[in-house]
């Protein structure tokens, strides 16, 4: 009997140092990696765009300046990277010189020249995955799917007459509704940017997004895509 209850005994000691011992064992056999990821933050953004259709050449005549605001969600993955999608209204579009012509009629010189503004508004959802190479400094690479809400044309035309060193001037301009009924209402796109946290809430982004999807139906792709140039201001909750 006396060894049936030292048997007993020491099974329930080992039973107990081995439960006292089993988060020690836990903790020692997980990941280190999970210890240095960040916790889920929400954030909002904002800053300009800078937009031109695939036709175009990139320079300053055929640039439509625009803006873009949204919130964000950054979901750590591990250290290193992230998953962020977003939500933006987004400006997209371009600018075009459309004519410059010059005459002369007798001692008066005459200018003409004419100028399109296409501005095309989106609800924009980008679905970046980020890499941190350091702490503070990122890059980012992602599809964007947006929405085509509407948008409008505006030209303006400006002529001018010298004659005798005096100039005049005279503008007309117009405004015009796009048919929505030509544009594709959903535009697929691939970003690639970076990133720079200044603070621990405040960061900057630059992205370039260029579209796959044409925008006018009647139009062939190659020539009617939209690219957009992105700088911008963040701040995580």
């Amino acid at each position: 009997m006396k060894k049936l209850f030292l048997g007993l005994a020491l099974t329930a000691g080992t039973l107990a140092f081995a439960q006292e011992t089993q988060p020690v064992n836990t903790v020692s056999t997980t990941s280190p990696l999970k210890t240095d990821v960040q916790p889920i933050r929400f954030g909002i953004k904002a800053g300009g765009n800078s937009a031109y259709l695939s036709q175009q050449s990139f320079g300053i005549n055929s640039q439509k300046l625009g803006f873009h605001a949204g919130a964000f969600v950054n979901i750590p993955i591990s250290k290193q990277f992230s998953f962020q999608p977003e939500v933006l209204y987004n400006q997209m579009g371009a600018r075009d010189v459309a004519y410059s012509t010059e005459s002369t009629v007798g001692s008066t010189t005459i200018k003409t020249k004419g100028q399109d503004k296409l501005t095309m508004n989106y609800i924009s959802v980008p679905l970046m995955v980020q890499m941190r190479p350091m702490d503070k400094f990122y890059i980012e690479a992602g599809p964007e799917f947006s929405y085509f809400i509407d948008g409008k044309t505006k030209g303006e035309s400006t002529v001018s007459s010298t004659t005798g060193g005096i100039t005049t001037t005279k503008t007309e301009s117009y405004s015009e509704d796009l048919n929505k009924d030509n544009i594709n209402k959903f535009n697929f796109g691939l970003g690639l940017g970076l990133g720079y946290d200044i603070t621990s809430n405040i960061g900057i982004n630059a992205r370039y997004v260029n579209s796959l999807t044409k925008i006018d139906k009647s139009r062939p792709a190659a020539e009617n895509n939209n690219r957009v140039f992105q700088l911008g201001v963040n701040y995580k909750f």
